[in-house]
C-alpha cells in the first residue's frame, strides 16, 4: 500500500504549492470561487496582523510522489483565552477522495496541537472570523462566494468517518430583492429612528468614510460579534489593516452607517457586487487580466447578485429594529441599480437575532456549513 508522506511547508516554493493546490483541485468546478493568490500569500505571512496572537503550521500530503492534500494548523491564543479552551484549529483543508490522506492531514494537525498543549481540534476555521470558515455540508450545486469555502461532497463524509462531530453550523440565504421597499419595513425603520434618535449617514468619499468611521465600523463588529461562536476580537492592528485594504474599494452607495444623536456609530451594513464570476474568470490572479474582470464587476457592469459582507449592530440596539433602518437605506439602491438577489453569507443557525432580519423578504436557505470538533485526549 502506498505510504502517505506529510511534509511541513516552510519555503516560499512549498507555500506556493500549498496555495495553488486548491486552485488545481477546483479549476474546472463551476461552483468554486478561487481566492486571490496575492491575498493568500499575505494571509500566510507575517503581514497578517492576526499573527500577533496566532501560531500556525502548514502541511502537505504526498502519495506516490504526487501532492494529494493540504491543511493548516492554527492556534488562536486570543480565542482560546476568551473561550477558556485549548483548541488547535484546522483550516484551508483540501484532499483527494482518499481517507488515508484526510486522516494523515488531520493527524498531523492534531499531533502539532498536542505538542503545544491543546486538548481538542476544531475546524475548518481561519485565523479569525474575518477568514472563511465552515465546511460545506449542503448546497454543493450552488455558486460559492469570495467570503466562503467551497468543497466537494465527500469532505464531510470523511470527517464523520474519522470521528469528528458537529460543533456549530452556519446557514446561508439567497434573498430576492423586492420591486419596492416593503411597507412594514419602512414603517418600523421610521419608528425606530424617531424613538432612539437615530439617522442614516452616507458618504461620497472613501477617504472620509475611512477617517471618520472606518475604525468604528470594525469596533461595532467586535461588540456585535463578541458573544458569537468562537469569535476572536479584532486587534487595533487588524482593524487598521482592514480599513486600509477594504474601505477604499467599497461602493459607497452600498454602505449604510447608522448614528445616534451625538454622531456615534451604532450600526453598519456593507454590501458589494458579487465577485464570484469575476474571480472565476481571473482564476485567482490579478495579472494579466484578473484586475479587469474584478474592476468590471465592481465599477462597470455589475452582476445581478450582491454579497452582504458585514452587518453589525451594537448590543444595546440589537432586537430593536435597527436592521430595518439599514435595509430601508440600502434597498432603494439595490432596486435602482438592478440587483435581483442578495447573498447573506454565513450566519450561525442559532443566531435568532440575525435570522429575524429576513422576515420581510422572499428567501431561500440554500447552503449550510459546519465546524467540526474532536477531543485530542
Amino acid at each position: 500500500m502506498p505510504q502517505i508522506i506529510i511534509k511541513t511547508a516552510k519555503t516560499k516554493a512549498e507555500m506556493k504549492q500549498f496555495i495553488r493546490f486548491n486552485y488545481e483541485m477546483y479549476k474546472d468546478n463551476p461552483y468554486s470561487v478561487p481566492d486571490l493568490y496575492e491575498d493568500m500569500v499575505k494571509t500566510f505571512s507575517d503581514k497578517n496582523a492576526a499573527m500577533e496572537f496566532c501560531e500556525a503550521q502548514y502541511f502537505l500530503a504526498y502519495k506516490d510522489g504526487r501532492l494529494v492534500g493540504r491543511i493548516a494548523g492554527i492556534i488562536n491564543n486570543k480565542a482560546n483565552t476568551t473561550w477558556d479552551i485549548k483548541a488547535v484549529r484546522f483550516g484551508y483543508i483540501d484532499f483527494i477522495d482518499d481517507e488515508e490522506v484526510s486522516r494523515a492531514l488531520l493527524d498531523a494537525v492534531a499531533e502539532w496541537g498536542k505538542s503545544h498543549g491543546m486538548t481538542e481540534i476544531i475546524g475548518p476555521l481561519g485565523f479569525t472570523d474575518m477568514d472563511a470558515e465552515g465546511m460545506l455540508v449542503e448546497g454543493f450545486d450552488e455558486l460559492s462566494t469570495n467570503a466562503t469555502i467551497y468543497n466537494f461532497p465527500y469532505y464531510p463524509q470523511h470527517m464523520e468517518r474519522l470521528g469528528f462531530e458537529k460543533d456549530a453550523d452556519w446557514i446561508e440565504y439567497s434573498i430576492k430583492v423586492p420591486t419596492e421597499v416593503p411597507e412594514r419595513l419602512s414603517r418600523i425603520a421610521k419608528i425606530v429612528m424617531e424613538k432612539y434618535g437615530l439617522s442614516i449617514k452616507k458618504f461620497t468619499s472613501a477617504k472620509t468614510l475611512a477617517n471618520e468611521y472606518g475604525r468604528e465600523i470594525f469596533r461595532v463588529i467586535n461588540e456585535a460579534f463578541k458573544p458569537l461562536f468562537g469569535y476572536s476580537e479584532l486587534s487595533e492592528r487588524q482593524i487598521e489593516q482592514y480599513v486600509e485594504e477594504y474601505i477604499p474599494f467599497v461602493d459607497l452607495k452600498l454602505v449604510s452607517t447608522i448614528v445616534d444623536a451625538n454622531g456615534r456609530l451604532v450600526a453598519a451594513g456593507i454590501s458589494m457586487p458579487s465577485l464570484s464570476r469575476a474571480l472565476q474568470k481571473a482564476k485567482g490572479k490579478m495579472l494579466p487580466l484578473g484586475w479587469f474582470h474584478l474592476l468590471k464587476a465592481i465599477k462597470w457592469q455589475h452582476p445581478d447578485t450582491l454579497d452582504l459582507m458585514l452587518v453589525g449592530v451594537l448590543p444595546e440596539y440589537q432586537g430593536k429594529g435597527v436592521n430595518a433602518i439599514i435595509f430601508q437605506d440600502l434597498l432603494p439602491i439595490y432596486i435602482s441599480e438592478g440587483y435581483k438577489y442578495v447573498e447573506s453569507n454565513p450566519e450561525l443557525e442559532l443566531n435568532s437575532k440575525v435570522q429575524s432580519q429576513w422576515i420581510y423578504f422572499e428567501r431561500r436557505q440554500h447552503k449550510r456549513r459546519r465546524c467540526y470538533k474532536k477531543s485530542l485526549s
